[in-house]
């Protein structure tokens, strides 16, 4: 499938012309076309996504679109759906999207039905869930299990914990999660403190069982659970009851057995994934356990099923409907054609507190490219930096930035219609005091204050301009009915093919991660440096050689 630069075709001097001759006004074009709002709002699934306050009219639509033809956005979406291998660099398929389909779906790769091998590996992770749910599963002492904690990093972490937060109202009562991934010794330390290890289970998430942080976060985590075993009389300091006690409270998501068993966890309780899955699209697989034990699994089954009708969607539908090809494409528009270098999240949804974050791996390691596919250069900025944080919290710290900045940062505003905590404050719904900010900041970045307003309202003429708001300032808002588990899979689904349309328009391979290479090769050989090694530490550049000089000064 050749590679087309998306700098050199129709659509993109298209685009390049209309951004020239584009004026920003959406007072004028919602006054204009009182259809706009209609037009410009789709349904994906259970989320209602309305685009109307976007930098478009009909004729910018229009060229993105043909944008996406010339790209073969179309052709590259199947390719990834039939198991091509996209990744190009790593020579793999990428089949994220195989993870929640149907078990009566087929999908033969390499002469693999890998449709078949998800549900044999959820099949297994349901009964291990179940087994933890009903006290089935026993710690060494024969108690039940009431903490799990998950140790990874980066989508085995991130994602986890994203959904865990978000759906907290589905957990199982008695049953906590909680999430290591931090080498920093203080994160086991602290996710450890206060914790029963005869009631603790740790879930490993390593797909090699040799990724560093991890496996130093897990050897702590076990040295804990032993040592605390001992003191509190739970076990014999026997190399017997260590070992029956790692196997009671560890078990693994990983695929390298051998290194498994090796640290003690029975094989038969390590849960695999394929190597055409990406860490950061990793948790609707047996990444997932901590959270498939946490809600259920029918819960998770309802959360694979959000995804697949986001897949669905994004396979089925023309691009002027499809919303994630429109908000991918949007997005390129922002990149490109206004130089926007960063995009804001901002969920009107507490539970949603961990998004942003889940979404700086999803987006950032994904197109955070300097090379196309076929390792040339390539030819238009990439990436964005994705951030923001929940509701009100954002209001009050950076808002300003957004409002009246000289940065245009385009927004994304979540928000659901029923809460999972409807309360009043005396007749006050406050759902809907907190949902009026919502509908109120997305109005107010779009259409601003004039001049003339602000006067309206009786301010002194030297404070004037700095209470106009210019407006102009774009913004998608996302609604769903509730924080369901399907909607959560749903808002997942959404930006990963978001960030797959940006890819694929870019011409880069969003699949792979060689960027997080070289510092994780420089930390094990400045380690020795930092340990004392004179011959180590003279191998660094001066900057480095007197910042651990530093530090070995100033260590107790």
């Amino acid at each position: 499938m050749s590679l087309v630069d998306a700098t050199t075709t129709k659509a993109w001097a298209a685009l390049t012309a209309l951004h020239t001759a584009y004026r920003p006004d959406l007072r004028g074009a919602f006054a204009a076309d009182p259809g706009r709002a209609e037009r410009f709002t789709h349904d994906c699934a259970d989320l209602h996504v309305d685009l109307s306050k976007n930098l478009i009219d009909e004729q910018i639509v229009d060229a993105l679109v043909a944008l996406a033809d010339e790209v073969d956005l179309a052709g590259r979406r199947d390719a990834m759906y039939r198991g091509d291998r996209i990744n190009v660099t790593e020579g793999r398929s990428v089949l994220h999207t195989a993870l929640r389909r149907p078990r009566t779906d087929h999908l033969v790769v390499d002469g693999q039905d890998v449709v078949a091998d998800v549900h044999a590996t959820l099949d297994q992770v349901y009964a291990f869930a179940e087994k933890v749910r009903s006290g089935q599963w026993k710690g060494v002492t024969g108690k039940a299990i009431t903490t799990i904690v998950n140790i990874g990093i980066g989508g085995s972490d991130l994602g986890p914990v994203m959904v865990y937060e978000a759906l907290k109202p589905y957990v199982q009562p008695g049953l906590e999660c909680r999430f290591v991934s931090n080498i920093d010794p203080t994160d086991v330390a602290e996710k450890t403190a206060g914790l029963d290890p005869e009631t603790t289970l740790f879930i490993v998430a390593s797909k090699t069982f040799t990724t560093l942080e991890t496996l130093t976060n897990a050897r702590m985590a076990r040295a804990w659970l032993l040592a605390t075993l001992v003191e509190q009389g739970a076990i014999e300091d026997t190399e017997t009851d260590r070992k029956q006690a790692v196997a009671k409270h560890f078990v693994a998501v990983s695929t390298a057995l051998d290194k498994v068993e090796a640290f003690g966890i029975d094989p038969v309780n390590a849960f695999g994934f394929w190597d055409w899955v990406g860490g950061r699209y990793s948790v609707d697989s047996a990444i997932g356990t901590s959270v498939c034990v946490a809600i259920g699994p029918a819960n998770f089954e309802a959360f694979l099923g959000g995804f697949h009708a986001v897949d669905r969607h994004f396979a089925e539908q023309p691009w002027r409907t499809n919303v994630p090809a429109l908000m991918g494409l949007l997005n390129v528009w922002y990149v490109n054609f206004f130089h926007a270098a960063s995009h804001a999240v901002l969920p009107y949804a507490q539970y949603l507190h961990r998004f942003a974050a889940y979404l700086q791996q999803l987006t950032m390691e994904s197109n955070g490219k300097g090379v196309r596919a076929d390792g040339s250069p390539v030819t238009s900025d990439t990436g964005e930096i994705f951030w923001g944080e929940p509701g009100t919290n954002g209001q009050h710290a950076f808002y300003q930035l957004i409002h009246q900045g000289t940065r245009l940062i385009p927004a994304d505003f979540i928000a659901v219609a029923t809460p999972a905590h409807p309360t009043q404050d005396g007749d006050q719904d406050v759902h809907e005091l907190f949902l009026a900010n919502f509908f109120a900041q997305t109005k107010a970045l779009a259409f601003g204050k004039t001049a003339d307003e602000v006067r309206a309202e009786g301010v002194r003429e030297d404070l004037v301009t700095a209470k106009v708001f210019t407006g102009n300032r774009p913004t998608t808002s996302i609604m769903a009915p509730a924080l369901t588990p399907a909607v959560v899979g749903q808002l997942i689904a959404l930006y990963e093919h978001i960030t797959f349309v940006q890819g694929v328009v870019w011409g880069i391979d969003s699949f792979d991660q060689w960027g997080v290479e070289l510092g994780k090769q420089l930390a094990l050989q400045i380690a020795p440096a930092i340990a004392g090694d004179a011959s180590a530490l003279d191998a660094q550049d001066p900057s480095t050689q007197e910042l651990i000089r530093w530090y070995r000064a100033h260590r107790h």
